[in-house]
């Protein structure tokens, strides 16, 4: 093998290994799509839904009146909104939409990590539920979410994640895009996890943790990604995160170009920084304890964002694909980088199928690259100075940019 084709091949087995990966998920998710879900027991067990919001008086108010709506017996559950920083009309909504509401004030602790641990610590005081509940201030849930919570609390778990999706599809070809971008990141690898029976992970929206667990493993993440931090130390606790299909919680997602680069670019940031500080630790602690969970957490925050594991293969197809035609080199890292591109067009495949946008899903497929194209250029601009974990709110559609 000559110095080019190794050099070549060398390049090629880190998209390998992602789209390996990927592939594994996808197809374990896709093979069990269809798998019944638990049977939830009789209602018994006492849940709190803490909703914090930060001035979301647009969207607070069906929020509240969705999580109260929820097919659960009423004296077994109750609604609480944190109103955390707020200059608008949130508390007052909440309140009148039949929340008990908490206000916090405070100038130095910003974020929805500081805001979780303030709720968390004063439901915990005083006659505690035996289960909490986090849903965001613009999301939609599935009446049956609780349903499906205590069926995964009942059976063992400490922790459950719900279906993660996207509220507004038909908003613009971003949010439609962004539906089967969902359903690939938390669907298909949700449910390929549940079958490899490791930790799903947190998501944010639409999660849930046991009384007990939150006093063993007190709330303390506060980094831009407070969900995926807190997950990390659900694993290191030897906690995995049950994930729960058949219920969902509907975010609404930005459409328009600005606001969506303000929030990928936090999101991403937020990830990058996390990787940086855990990703590796965890994964060498992992392959040390043989820890099938702490590895697969490991390689959630490890893995890049799709589209830079997509443009990085299609770079080597043509590298390789070029080496080989004018110097006869580079056929393995050739065959290596088309398995690459195999195994994640699989992986989209596999996630637009989880979506059900149908065929209208398929054709926004089509607005892919210039969607990677655009994500490529996010990456490579200068990140937005802030505190770590402080809690910037996005715009949405029809409201008045800051």
């Amino acid at each position: 093998m000559t110095a080019l084709s190794l050099f070549l091949v060398l390049l090629a087995l880190p998209a390998v290994a992602v789209s390996a990966y990927l592939l594994v998920l996808s197809s374990l998710a896709l093979a069990t799509a269809k798998k019944p879900p638990p049977t939830p027991p009789p209602p018994a067990l006492r849940f709190a839904v803490i909703i914090p919001a930060h001035d979301e008086a647009a969207n607070v108010t069906a929020t509240v009146q969705s999580c109260l709506a929820v097919d659960w017996p009423r004296p077994l559950f109750t609604v609480h909104v944190l109103a955390d920083n707020c200059t608008d009309a949130t508390a007052s909504l909440a309140k009148a939409a039949g929340a008990w509401v908490l206000e916090r004030r405070d100038e130095t602790r910003r974020g929805k990590g500081y805001a979780l641990a303030f709720a968390f610590e004063a439901l915990l005081a005083d006659d505690p539920p035996d289960a909490f509940v986090v849903v965001d201030a613009d999301t939609l849930v599935s009446p049956n979410l609780l349903q499906a919570f205590a069926a995964r609390l009942g059976s063992g778990a400490q922790a459950v994640q719900a279906h993660y999706t996207v509220r507004n599809p038909r908003d613009s070809w971003r949010t439609r895009l962004l539906t089967i971008a969902l359903a690939l990141f938390h669907r298909a690898r949700g449910l390929g996890r549940e079958a490899l029976g490791v930790s799903c992970g947190l998501r944010g929206n639409g999660m849930g943790f046991t009384t007990s667990l939150l006093r063993e493993v007190p709330y303390g993440a506060f980094s831009l990604v407070e969900d995926v931090e807190y997950g990390l130390a659900l694993g290191r606790a030897g906690h995995r995160v049950a994930y729960a299909d058949e219920a969902q919680v509907a975010g609404e997602m930005v459409a328009g170009e600005r606001a969506s680069r303000s929030q990928r670019r936090r999101w991403e940031d937020g990830r990058r920084a996390l990787a940086k500080k855990h990703g590796w630790p965890l994964l060498g602690r992992g392959l040390l304890s043989q820890s099938l969970l702490l590895v697969d957490l490991a390689l959630d925050v490890l893995v890049p964002p799709l589209s830079r594991v997509a443009s990085w293969t299609a770079l080597g197809l043509l590298a390789s694909l070029g080496a080989f035609l004018a110097l006869g080199a580079g056929g393995a890292a050739l065959a290596l980088f088309a398995f690459a591109a195999a195994g994640l067009t699989f992986a989209v495949l596999a996630g637009w199928w989880l979506s059900g946008t149908g065929g209208r899903g398929l054709l926004d497929l089509a607005f892919a690259p210039a969607y990677v194209a655009w994500k490529l250029a996010l990456a490579l601009g200068r990140p937005a100075a802030r505190a770590e974990g402080d809690w910037v709110r996005t715009t949405r559609a029809g409201e008045p940019r800051p």
